[in-house]
């Protein structure tokens, strides 16, 4: 007689068994269900979850943490170069799947940074990912009484606008998705995480709005802007604008997982300055582009894939959209390490 055929491992569950995993956090009987862990159980004995762990930016809140905490990771990427002691599981938000992580283990808190940015990214996809994903999270998080919950959104939420405040406290209006719909789905997570926080008391939820995040591994917009050599402005304007360097974002991330405190946070980074005096640092020349023709320009550049800046982006170097983040100051106990000499450069 032919032997059976091992059944394949199902996809997203090859580094780790999560059934099995399941299975034992059930236990034998007489001991509690995971949805009866107490908050002090999860705290004593639990786990650091940091969604899109295989990022840039996960990477480094990992290296930060897996020497004092138990990690684990969930992102559909590979880990490449994944310490051993850090737990990876290959798993999509949206699926059933990734409840038996929180199934399977106590968990002391959840680091959410698993966000999708990419302008060039199907709108259903972008939203599904975002929304979806986000949504579900948050439903285990409650299910499973997790004590604390971080969301990473952005402080581009606020949007730039010749109106604005010169600094924007917590409190001010999400206007962003008025003139950049590419920015809607950031603006809905922000209002998704908010609501959580309302609904569940019970759950230290603390939503984090960082300013433009700069760094040497880093690749989202403003980092590959100031890399631009000649690096184009618009002619006649000149706005104050926040960077913050990447590791100082991971040590307001870090001050959020010991604080006490839950509510939204502006992570402001060091001192704003003058557009032409943050280029000036990089050392790269400027090419001043009047208005209009700069407009017709990334318009063009954009529906032929030449750039990847969405046309709206333009507003960002137009106009104002600084934050307050003294909150973060005197609740987090949260102060920027790097100067802004030392954020810019971190790109180059």
């Amino acid at each position: 007689m032919s032997e059976k055929k091992s059944k394949p491992t199902p996809p997203g569950l090859a580094e780790l068994d999560l059934e099995a995993a399941a299975a034992a956090a059930k236990g034998t009987r007489g001991r509690k269900r995971p949805t009866e862990r107490t908050r002090e159980e999860h705290e004593k004995e639990g786990y650091v979850v940091i969604t899109g762990i295989c990022g840039n930016l996960g990477r480094h809140l990992a290296r930060a943490l897996h020497k004092t905490e138990k990690i684990i990771g969930i992102d559909r990427r590979p880990f490449k170069g994944k310490p051993k002691d850090i737990e990876h599981y290959r798993l999509d938000l949206r699926r059933k799947a990734c409840e038996k992580v929180f199934r399977a283990h106590p968990i002391k808190a959840v680091f959410h940074i698993g966000i999708m940015h990419d302008p060039r990214a199907k709108t259903r996809e972008h939203h599904e990912w975002n929304i979806t994903g986000t949504t579900k999270l948050l439903e285990y998080c409650n299910r499973y009484n997790i004590p604390k919950v971080v969301i990473l959104s952005s402080a581009n939420v606020y949007g730039p606008s010749p109106d604005n405040d010169t600094y924007l406290g917590e409190e001010a209006p999400l206007m962003a998705g008025a003139r950049f719909s590419e920015i809607r789905d950031l603006i809905e997570m922000d209002m998704v995480a908010q609501s959580f926080f309302w609904r569940n008391p019970h759950v230290d939820t603390i939503i984090l709005r960082p300013v433009h995040i700069v760094g040497r591994e880093i690749r989202n917009a403003p980092s590959n802007y100031l890399r631009l050599d000649p690096i184009p402005t618009v002619m006649g304007f000149d706005p104050m604008v926040q960077v913050i360097h990447a590791e100082d974002l991971v040590r307001a991330m870090i001050c959020c997982l010991q604080a006490k405190t839950r509510g939204v946070f502006n992570i402001a980074g060091p001192t704003a300055a003058p557009l032409s005096k943050i280029i000036a640092i990089t050392g790269r020349r400027t090419l001043p582009v009047p208005g209009p023709l700069f407009d017709q320009w990334m318009k063009f550049a954009w529906k032929t894939r030449i750039t990847n800046f969405p046309p709206p982006e333009l507003d960002y170097i137009r106009y104002l959209c600084t934050v307050d983040g003294s909150r973060a100051e005197k609740e987090l106990g949260f102060k920027p390490q790097y100067s802004l000499t030392e954020s810019v450069r971190a790109i180059l």
